[in-house]
């Protein structure tokens, strides 16, 4: 079996043999770039095709809307399509390098009639790209969601190989990976937790939001930092030609948009709030108990001219839980993106990015200030990203960059008050830095084989500024014993860590299919820890040290990629997967996670694999458009002195996982749509057996197993029908838009488990008598939920 250093010098060798074989240097070329926006709001259009026909060759737009071909002399014609909107053809005459600004027209086919878009009809199988998909927000509106209110989180759990391990519960899972090692950006900026009320929604408003691309495979060297997926949401950037006011007024919160030029084609901005108002309405009922959430999303964009733009962009968010004036606890996020984007000369382009996120939640409890707790924690980064886009021609780009990373974790600032009496208890802020540096290369090899190749070089190193703790391993599973306690100075380098992480990819057509394949190795230096049954506002991020090693992820996919029907209404495809993971993180039995200065020795790592099957069929077009996807995989872990040793499913293993979307559009004005979820049941930790001490029993794990008892399995099934208003006033076409979405969730009241306790039965215990024990299913949602909501746009 080849090592990673062989892997490694024979990717260094086929990049450079690969890259200078398509590159030309006898004739002079000349080059075509520009941006391509959408004409009626002035939004980039991400992912256009941009298609030279004599040579069938070209370029697809980037995240800005960017593209570069380079040709030789001659007269071309070039042709602009992205779905949903009218293709156009120019021709031109290359006798100069020339800039080439294009505006699409959306085209009259109705908008449901496109599921997922951004990409060509043949997408799926002609891109080298696998393991990755792109929704619409236009089709996250049209899935039924939980009290009416449209939801990104939800929407990607219908997609292959994602899941979350409940109703409620906060964040997702991909392909038997935790929520921790998921790399959810919004704009850049990462968000260290995704979730509002506890994982009923997600802190991305639909409003704001104009692309999003989930990664589960294959993943692209500029892109790092965890092991599972990356979850990529770009805001709008605001309408650029008028002033447009979007919004909704639902059962459980109401939002608006308002969006709008600042100086016509040079520059907008874009504000989107949403707030929950559930708390109001309870206020008679619950007294000065609370909960709810607000959120706010911004952005402004400038063209300084036609080299240079900026952009700033933030979100502001929070979640407030009391029980009354002086008791509860809160969490939020904030975020910040400022990005410069220049272009050097007409094939290189690049973009700098600064982006500064913090997840803070807090704790207060007490009746007055002379008894009385509080407690909060942080995580802080501050991130700078510049990276390089260089189309070399119309058979290569090249992706060149880096980042720098300063982490400020600060675990616990908690005092108790006794008595008049303060305890600081806090803990002391742990420091890291982590950067990176990148090459990455797209080449089209010829008709049939495309290949994707890159390397990125990462580094952490664990920061001084604090007491450092040194543990020994003395008994496999047990808790680790405390060896020496040191003080460090502020320019100590603790602990350093380095990484080469090869990226691989490719694709090969096969008469009307293609098979693609890739492999990844990616580093994840910082660490969630829980030890809950599902993700929640109050895990702990920490950073590696010199008791936590990085964790280390290979994944290799393969799969098959089809098209059929008139038109390609359809697309297939079936993928494998194969993950190994090492420096898993465990907790020992009796872990205390929270408030402990020593928690680096409750926590034990192992070997983790995840490995599986997907298949995905999707429809398109047409009145009735859809998507059938099921998984079968495996996830597992196993860490010396837990389950005797052996391999144990993860929390978050789920065997079988069906999700069926579908929508119909029963007339111009008036669509019905459905979707039903399958997911095989989580594995729990549960007691074998039990003593009985005065009456009262106990229960224990006589084998020392973990996970081997599963939850039922869950299903739902959730339908929604959206009625569009009246499109004409007094014969004339109105210009304001407005819909009422009326849906249904969990129909037949599927008492979908969260998770099983157990407990003694009630009732008097009497003397001599055996004592009952009772096994409970514990459901978020056990009942259907009706909702309706009011949405409008002018």
């Amino acid at each position: 079996m080849l090592s990673i250093l062989s892997v490694k010098r024979a990717l260094v060798v086929l990049w450079l043999s690969l890259m200078f074989s398509g590159v030309g240097f006898a004739q002079k070329k000349f080059t075509l770039n520009g941006y391509v926006k959408d004409a009626t709001n002035g939004e980039a259009l991400i992912g256009a095709t941009v298609l030279v026909k004599e040579v069938q060759g070209g370029a697809a737009t980037n995240v800005y809307g960017f593209y570069s071909i380079t040709l030789s002399p001659g007269v071309y014609i070039v042709e602009y399509s992205y779905i949903g909107y009218e293709t156009q053809s120019q021709t031109i005459n290359f006798e100069s390098n020339q800039r080439l600004d294009v505006e699409m027209t959306a085209s009259g086919t109705e908008l449901q009639e496109v599921v997922i878009t951004g990409e060509a009809e043949d997408e799926n199988v002609s891109s080298v790209e696998m393991s990755t998909n792109k929704l619409d927000v236009k089709t996250i509106q049209k899935i039924p969601a939980f009290l009416g209110e449209v939801d990104v989180l939800r929407s990607i759990q219908l997609l292959p190989g994602v899941s979350s391990v409940g109703e409620g519960s906060s964040g997702f899972n991909v392909r038997g990976g935790n929520v921790g090692q998921n790399l959810v950006l919004l704009d850049d900026a990462p968000v260290y937790n995704s979730s509002h009320l506890f994982g009923f929604f997600s802190v991305f408003n639909p409003d704001a939001v104009k692309d999003i691309k989930l990664i589960k495979g294959g993943v692209p060297a500029n892109y790092g930092g965890r092991l599972s997926s990356i979850l990529d949401v770009r805001m709008k950037e605001g309408n650029t030609k008028e002033t447009e006011v979007s919004g909704g007024v639902g059962t459980v919160f109401s939002r608006l948009a308002v969006q709008g030029p600042i100086k016509k084609d040079k520059a907008s901005f874009l504000v989107a709030g949403r707030r929950s108002y559930v708390d109001i309405f309870a206020r008679p009922f619950t007294g000065d108990a609370t909960l709810f959430f607000y959120d706010l999303t911004t952005k402004v964009n400038y063209d300084i001219d036609p080299k240079n733009r900026l952009f700033l962009s933030g979100y502001f968010g929070r979640d407030v839980f009391r029980f009354d004036e002086r008791q509860g606890f809160d969490w939020g996020s904030i975020t910040g993106t400022l990005r410069w984007n220049h272009l050097f000369n007409d094939r290189l382009f690049s973009n700098f990015a600064f982006f500064v996120s913090t997840y803070d939640y807090g704790f207060s409890f007490g009746e007055n200030d002379l008894d009385k707790f509080e407690w909060e924690s942080r995580i802080l980064t501050y991130t700078f990203k510049p990276s390089f886009n260089y189309f070399i021609n119309t058979n290569n780009e090249l992706l060149i960059g880096g980042e720098t990373t300063l982490y400020d974790f600060k675990p616990a600032d908690a005092q108790g008050v006794s008595d008049g009496v303060v305890t600081d208890i806090s803990l002391e802020e742990k420091f890291s830095l982590e950067s990176a540096v990148y090459i990455d290369n797209t080449q089209k090899v010829n008709d049939r084989l495309t290949l994707k190749y890159g390397l990125r070089f990462s580094t952490f190193q664990y920061l001084g500024v604090n007491t450092v703790y040194d543990y020994e391993l003395v008994e496999p599973g047990r808790r680790q014993q405390l060896v020496s306690v040191e003080e460090v100075d502020k320019s100590d380098v603790v602990e350093s860590f380095a990484n080469w992480e090869p990226r691989f990819s490719f694709r090969y057509q096969i008469g009307k299919g293609s098979v693609k394949g890739s492999y990844m190795r990616t580093a994840q230096y910082i660490h969630l820890v829980s030890n809950t049954a599902a993700s929640t506002p109050i895990d702990l991020w920490t950073p590696s040290t010199n008791n936590i090693d990085p964790q280390i992820g290979e994944q290799v996919a393969v799969g098959y990629f089809r098209n059929f029907g008139s038109g390609n209404d359809f697309e297939a495809s079936v993928e494998t997967y194969y993950r190994d993971n090492q420096n898993q993180l465990e907790f020992v039995k009796g872990a205390d996670l929270f408030l402990n200065e020593f928690i680096e020795g409750d926590l034990i790592s192992g070997d983790g694999r995840a490995y599986g099957v997907e298949f995905s069929l999707k429809k398109n077009k047409g009145r009735l458009n859809g998507w059938i996807s099921y998984t079968l995989g495996r996830s597992e872990l196993k860490v010396n002195g837990i389950n005797r040793n052996e391999w144990y499913p993860t929390r978050f293993d789920q065997t079988h996982n069906l999700k069926v979307f579908g929508s119909y559009t029963l007339s111009a004005r008036t669509s019905v749509s459905g979707n039903f979820t399958f997911i095989s049941g989580a594995p729990v930790t549960a007691p074998t057996s039990r003593f009985v001490q005065q009456g009262i029993p106990i229960p224990f794990d006589y084998f020392d197993s973990r996970n081997g008892l599963r939850v039922p399995s869950t299903h739902r099934l959730d339908l929604s029908m959206i009625i569009q208003m009246r499109r004409q006033k007094n014969g004339k076409p109105r210009k304001n838009t407005d819909e009422l979405v009326i849906s249904l969730y969990n129909v037949y009241g599927r008492r979908n488990p969260f998770s099983i306790f157990f407990a003694q039965e009630d009732g008097q215990v009497v003397p001599g008598q055996p004592v009952n024990t009772l096994a409970y299913r514990f459901s978020i949602v056990g009942a259907p939920v009706p909702s309706i909501s009011y949405n409008f746009k002018f």
